[in-house]
């Protein structure tokens, strides 16, 4: 089992946190940031600093924020995943506190970790689906047609000119004192699939994975993805403005997701 992420490493190393955008009431951090894109950034740091803002938005003393993150090439395994499912060649593989299964992160994926409040009304799993309309949304103007699968939890393409189903955006979230952590990973270039060939990706064996530069023949900037995000995760997740911090430490864990 992988550790989980260190509780001495200072979180505000990770590196390029600047200028934050806001809109609409979210905070949105594009870690790594160089000036022109995502640089990556390492994941157990990107962690570290995802579960020091939860704990401010917890405690309310920021609103809700939502992070984008380049990683460096890595394998996370949810608490779900089987010895199976892990990297045929031995590769190693960090354990994390979300739900799900096994998944890559690297180059090219855009990844975005909200960390918002939920409500009564709005649970983990409609959450989930809020998370995956924004993505279809932002899918569609680029000729890419986005939808879901019963059953199973991402953004996946149909079946077409011969090719399986395939998914282009995994989700797995966790769901702490009523607030998320963890969330998406958008596949954006090509290079951002390969790596999916030695694992289960998910727990899945019978679809395929894809990127936006494998259906349209070329890939957008990460931050240019990440910025036409924006207005679509404000509108889906626009609870997370009303559900304030007052009573907040009372309520108890609640962990909860499907990758």
């Amino acid at each position: 089992m992988g550790a989980g992420p260190s509780a001495s490493r200072d979180a505000r190393t990770v590196p390029g946190v600047q200028h934050p955008s806001t809109r609409d009431g979210f905070t949105f951090e594009y870690l790594g940031f160089d000036g022109t894109d995502l640089a990556p950034s390492d994941y157990r740091a990107t962690w570290d600093y995802q579960r020091a803002v939860h704990a401010r938005v917890v405690a309310g003393e920021v609103g809700p924020q939502v992070l984008y993150v380049q990683h460096p090439p890595v394998y996370t395994a949810g608490r779900r995943t089987l010895d199976t499912e892990r990297p045929f060649d031995g590769t190693p593989v960090i354990d994390v506190d979300r739900g799900g299964k096994i998944t890559y992160h690297g180059p090219g994926q855009l990844v975005g970790y909200p960390i918002v409040t939920l409500s009564r009304q709005i649970g983990p799993l409609e959450y989930v689906r809020r998370l995956e309309q924004a993505v279809i949304d932002v899918l569609a103007p680029l000729g890419i047609r986005g939808g879901r699968v019963d059953g199973r939890t991402g953004v996946w393409l149909p079946a077409d000119d011969g090719r399986p189903e395939r998914k282009i955006c995994a989700i797995g979230i966790r769901v702490s004192r009523m607030t998320t952590m963890h969330g998406f990973a958008l596949n954006v270039s090509a290079d951002s699939v390969g790596p999916f060939g030695n694992i289960v990706p998910c727990g899945i064996d019978d679809a395929g994975v894809t990127s936006i530069a494998d259906e349209v023949g070329s890939a957008p900037a990460l931050v240019d993805v990440a910025r036409d995000l924006e207005p679509l995760l404000a509108r889906e997740l626009a609870f997370a403005l009303e559900t304030g911090a007052a009573g907040r430490a009372a309520r108890l864990p609640v962990e909860a997701a499907r990758a």
